[in-house]
């Protein structure tokens, strides 16, 4: 099962590799990893996508909770929340196709970023089965590299996490 974990840790030096230490040194593979400062400058967010099961989970969980930088550990997997890839695609595109990827993007509400005599740059900010959608129509058009952000996500309650 997939799983987005919230941890709220201390702003300092080195806490991005203790975490990272953590998962790598019990063989727990991470699908994706954001951080960034919250609105309180001495404190950071990161966003954690990992597959496992319950009993993984809980050890992930309980490991987080252990480390000294660590505030605040939440698992929004179950709970109410928004969750936000962004990435930016560059699409081969000669001038008869640009058209077409134009529309394609409108649907998505993406936006274009960048265009050259051979090909464009499209981001899209969404939800993880949006950027999967997106990716899988502009296949055709031939994907010359890509980027991705990682999931981002907030609780929609009230209190805080």
């Amino acid at each position: 099962m997939r799983h987005t974990i919230s941890v709220l840790v201390e702003n300092h030096f080195g806490v991005l590799a203790r975490v990272s230490g953590l998962f790598s040194a019990r063989g727990f593979n991470i699908d994706s990893l954001c951080v960034g400062e919250t609105e309180d400058p001495s404190v950071s967010r990161m966003t954690v996508v990992v597959r496992g099961d319950d009993a993984v989970l809980a050890q992930i969980m309980k490991q987080l909770d252990k480390l000294v930088e660590t505030i605040e550990v939440a698992d929004l997997t179950g709970e109410d929340h928004v969750e936000r890839e962004l990435i930016m695609v560059k699409i081969r595109a000669q001038s008869k196709q640009r058209s077409e990827v134009i529309e394609i993007a409108a649907i998505f509400r993406a936006n274009v970023v960048d265009v050259n005599s051979d090909a464009m740059i499209v981001e899209v900010t969404g939800s993880v089965a949006k950027v999967k959608a997106f990716i899988d129509m502009m296949r055709p058009f031939g994907i010359q590299e890509l980027v991705r952000t990682g999931a981002i996500a907030i609780g929609r309650s009230a209190k805080t996490k």
